[in-house]
Formats: structure tokens, C-alpha cells, sequence
């Protein structure tokens, strides 16, 4: 098995069929340990990739997400969880997945196998050279998504990857390949787990700081969060009541009067 195979190599573990569920649950355990020094690795890459796409965004662009399967659904995951954490348009950070959106629930067959249909969903959104695109694919050769970023790469588009095999064809084709190795699943070629755990937690890294340094946070806190239950009603209300000493009925008020935090601190910080 070569390098470039390491996601569909030989599970470590045999006779998986024959483990009690402890030793099940202790294995997958093991090899979940693996994560975090493999995405550790890839800070300075991913460094690269905010700085740049912070520069674009505060432009007018956008952070686009281009996956198939597994790596898909994490993208539109992470895009969908921006807007109600952050306060910022569904239009900012956007998740694509082979197949459409009713392919985040059931798969949809060949559709990753289609070099040209990423590149094509893309233009429907008016893609430009202030925008990013990302590829997320454990293999690092999906043709759905390679197509996607080495068109947009030609365009004059900054790319980046997010793979779990070094030296993948995807990777050649990027600006900024994000590489996670880490090694054979404890299902062999089972990519929803490692690949996957390690995919969930550099989009989180991603997305988290882009939104930081856009100014979306203030010290610790969601404060452009939307107000989209009472929990976070609650949670708002605490804040302001922290923040600027009102009393809890005012702070609330204020908080359903303006619609954020943030706005309630920008009106009456220095009053």
C-alpha cells in the first residue's frame, strides 16, 4: 500500500467481528488519540489560510467548501452553524456536497465522479478572485472536488485542500493544502471516522478565527449571535447584564430592542 493510500489501507486491528464492545470502544478510542498531533501538524498551513481569506472576506468574499460524502456534510455542517453563531449572512461562508442537498442525507450515486460539475455549481454563485475555495476529501482525489479547485485556482481564485493522504492530486492542485495524517481507520477505509474527526476539527479552527478576526466576537463571547431561542435569549441577556450592570428585565428588553449584543454594547457602553 502506498503513501497515497494511507485512508484506504489495512485496519491495525483484526477480527473486529470478534472484539467485545469494550474492546471495540477501546480501540476506536486508540486511534481517535491520533487526531489531535496529526491536525496539530497542520496549524501552519492552516495559519495561511485564514490570513488570506480574512483579507478577501473584508473584501466581499467568500469562503466556499467543496466536498463529497462524509467530507461534504462536514463542509455544509460548519457553513450552516456560521450565521446563528456569528450574525453574518448565509451568504459568507457556503457549503457545496456531490450530488446536492439531498445528498447530505442519502448518497447519491457517481456524483462525485463528475470533474466539471463543482466548478459549474460554483459559477452559480458569481465566483470571483476575492473569494476562497476549500476541498475537503480524505482521499484527496475526488473528482468533484479536484475539478472545482483547480478550475477556480486557474481563475485566479485562492484554493485550498483538506485531505488525509500526503502528496494526493488534490493537494497539487490547491494554493494551501491542509494535510491531517492520520493513518489507517480502525474500520479499513471507514473515512467518517478519523478523517472525518480530523476534518470537523480544522474546519472549526477555520471558521472559529476567520469570525474572530472579522470581529465577530468581543473578548470570549458570541455577542452577534442570533437570537434564535430562549436559550440564547438567556445567554444574551447575561452577557449585557455582565457588560453594563442592568438589571435582568432591562438587559432583556434591550436585547430583543436592538437584536444582539453587540448592538446593545455599541449604544450604550460609554452612556
Amino acid at each position: 500500500m502506498t503513501n497515497q493510500s494511507i485512508t484506504e489501507s489495512e485496519s491495525l486491528y483484526k477480527d473486529l467481528d470478534q472484539m467485545s464492545v469494550r474492546q471495540l470502544l477501546e480501540g476506536i478510542h486508540e486511534e481517535d488519540k491520533k487526531v489531535l498531533p496529526a491536525v496539530y501538524q497542520t496549524i501552519p498551513q492552516i495559519e495561511e489560510l485564514v490570513s488570506k481569506t480574512v483579507e478577501r472576506i473584508k473584501k466581499g468574499g467568500r469562503l466556499f467548501y467543496v466536498g463529497a460524502g462524509t467530507s461534504g456534510r462536514l463542509g455544509i455542517l460548519d457553513a450552516s452553524e456560521i450565521p446563528p453563531t456569528y450574525g453574518v449572512g448565509y451568504d459568507v461562508v457556503i457549503g457545496l456536497i456531490a450530488g446536492g442537498d439531498q445528498a447530505i442525507r442519502k448518497a447519491v450515486e457517481a456524483a462525485e465522479d463528475n470533474m466539471d460539475l463543482g466548478w459549474q455549481e460554483l459559477q452559480a454563485f458569481n465566483i470571483n478572485e476575492h473569494d476562497t475555495v476549500v476541498g475537503i476529501a480524505a482521499s484527496g482525489r475526488t473528482p468533484y472536488v479536484i475539478g472545482a479547485v483547480s478550475t477556480a485556482r486557474a481563475h485566479g481564485i485562492l484554493t485550498g485542500c483538506i485531505t488525509n493522504n500526503p502528496n494526493s492530486e488534490l493537494a497539487r492542485n490547491v494554493d494551501i493544502p491542509i494535510e491531517a495524517i492520520v493513518g489507517p481507520e480502525f474500520v479499513s477505509g471507514s473515512t467518517r471516522m478519523k478523517s472525518g474527526t480530523s476534518q470537523k476539527l480544522i474546519l472549526n479552527m477555520i471558521t472559529t478565527t476567520l469570525m474572530i478576526k472579522l470581529g465577530r466576537v468581543k473578548g470570549n463571547r458570541m455577542v452577534n449571535m442570533q437570537l434564535t431561542n430562549q436559550k440564547l435569549v438567556q445567554r444574551g441577556t447575561r452577557m449585557i447584564m455582565e457588560e453594563l450592570g442592568f438589571d435582568e428585565e432591562k438587559s432583556r428588553r434591550l436585547l430583543l430592542v436592538h437584536g444582539s449584543v453587540n448592538a446593545v454594547l455599541e449604544n450604550y457602553k460609554n452612556k
